[in-house]
Order: structure tokens, then C-alpha cells, then sequence
């Protein structure tokens, strides 16, 4: 069946035009020259003028209007970063300025605190220093009010002892004597 094939094929070819010559590669055909170059400069010329009449106008807008737009933004990007450097310093100065009311205020409060405390202190001591006033008057009157009573507590205190060791009372001018006897 293969072989009934190739000859229905081999007699179409023949039909056609008959047998093929082997021709080779069509560009490389010496005869061919001419009409090829002929072609190649038509081509090029027509690419050309394409090219520089519509293409390259179009691309040179392109880059022009690239050029422009980068050389706007890089100059916008320069007066940013220039107003975010002034920004900066503006900062910075009203840091520097914060911070030293800050410190003035601390020591303003520091100051008038101290002298609410020491003026505080003062009023407690001189309060202390009266209490203490007074509670030793108050010590010094019961000490005397007491050594006023131990003469009498003493007299009655040797009357005791004197009889309860002898049995009779003592007279009281024998005591008042020897009371005085002990206190010079």
C-alpha cells in the first residue's frame, strides 16, 4: 500500500510540472542579485523614512517628556528634602527650647517647694521648741510643787519609822530639826 502511494504522488509531481531539479538555497542564486538589492534598498528606504519621520519623533517626545518629568520631580525631591532639613532645625530649636523651659520650670518648682519645706520645717520646730517650753515649766512646777511635798512626806515618813521602831511618837519640832540638820 506504501508503494501504491509513492507512485500516485510521483505521477501528481509529474502532472504539475514534471521532475524537480535540485535548485539550492533561493538568496544564494547568482542570477538572483540584482532583484534582491533592489528589494533590500526599497526596504531599507521605506524602514527608514519610518523610522525617522514617525518613529524617532515619537520616541525623542517620549524622552524628552521623561527628561522633564524627572528633572521636575528631582527638583520637587530637592525642595522637600530642603523644607524637611528646615523642618528639622525648626525642630530641633523648639526641642532645645521645651527642654530649657522644661529645666526652668523644674528648678522654679524645685525652689518654691524647698522654701514651702523649710518654711514648714521653721513652723514646726518653733512649734516643737514652744511645746517643748512649756512641757519643761510644766516639769519644773511639778518638780518644785513635788520637792515642796517631800519635806512634808519626809517628816511624816521618819514620824512613822521613829515609832514604829521606839513605840511613841516623836515630837514634831525634834523631826522639823533634824530635817534641817540633813538638808545643810
Amino acid at each position: 500500500m506504501a508503494q501504491a502511494q509513492a507512485q500516485t504522488t510521483h505521477a501528481e509531481t509529474q502532472a504539475h510540472g514534471g521532475a524537480h531539479e535540485d535548485v539550492g538555497f533561493p538568496p544564494f542564486e547568482t542570477h538572483t542579485y540584482a532583484g534582491q538589492l533592489l528589494w533590500l534598498l526599497i526596504t531599507f528606504a521605506v524602514l527608514y523614512t519610518l523610522m525617522s519621520k514617525l518613529v524617532l519623533p515619537r520616541l525623542s517626545g517620549i524622552i524628552e517628556n521623561r527628561r522633564s518629568i524627572i528633572a521636575r520631580d528631582l527638583d520637587n525631591a530637592a525642595a522637600m528634602k530642603t523644607r524637611a532639613e528646615e523642618a528639622g532645625a525648626a525642630y530641633e530649636k523648639a526641642l532645645a527650647e521645651a527642654k530649657g523651659r522644661a529645666q526652668t520650670l523644674a528648678q522654679e518648682t524645685r525652689a518654691k517647694l524647698a522654701a514651702e519645706s523649710d518654711a514648714k520645717r521653721k513652723a514646726l520646730e518653733a512649734d516643737l521648741n514652744k511645746r517643748l517650753a512649756e512641757s519643761e515649766a510644766t516639769i519644773a512646777g511639778r518638780k518644785a510643787e513635788a520637792m515642796g511635798h517631800v519635806r512634808g512626806i519626809a517628816r511624816d515618813t521618819a514620824s512613822a519609822i521613829i515609832e514604829r521602831l521606839t513605840g511613841k511618837a516623836p515630837a514634831p519640832q525634834a523631826v522639823e530639826t533634824a530635817l534641817d540638820q540633813i538638808n545643810a
